[in-house]
């Protein structure tokens, strides 16, 4: 079993303008820019999960496994063990 470290996610230079505009909507919303950040990704991927699991459902089938499997392949590749890795390992 591979044991990853937990890493932080780093994120590059955003830029002059988003950098500021981080900056502003982190202070209206009385949060850190780190926070604010982590929020606007989680809201993000959240709008997105409609087309993620399109996406899984259709290389799932054209692979012939199931989704579950797939997003275990998925997650292995990572380095992460969870009940979705468990047939991914075989």
């Amino acid at each position: 079993m591979n044991q990853r470290r937990e890493e932080r996610l780093q994120i590059p230079a955003l830029g002059e303008f988003f950098d500021d505009l981080l900056d502003i909507d982190a202070e209206l919303s009385n949060r850190t820019r780190v926070q604010q950040a982590q929020s606007l990704l989680s809201e993000k991927l959240n709008e997105r999960i409609p087309d993620i699991e399109q996406r899984i459902k259709y290389l799932a089938e054209k692979r012939g496994i199931t989704p579950d499997q797939l997003r275990g392949e998925m997650l292995a590749k990572r380095g992460k063990t969870t009940a979705f890795t468990a047939g991914a390992e075989e």
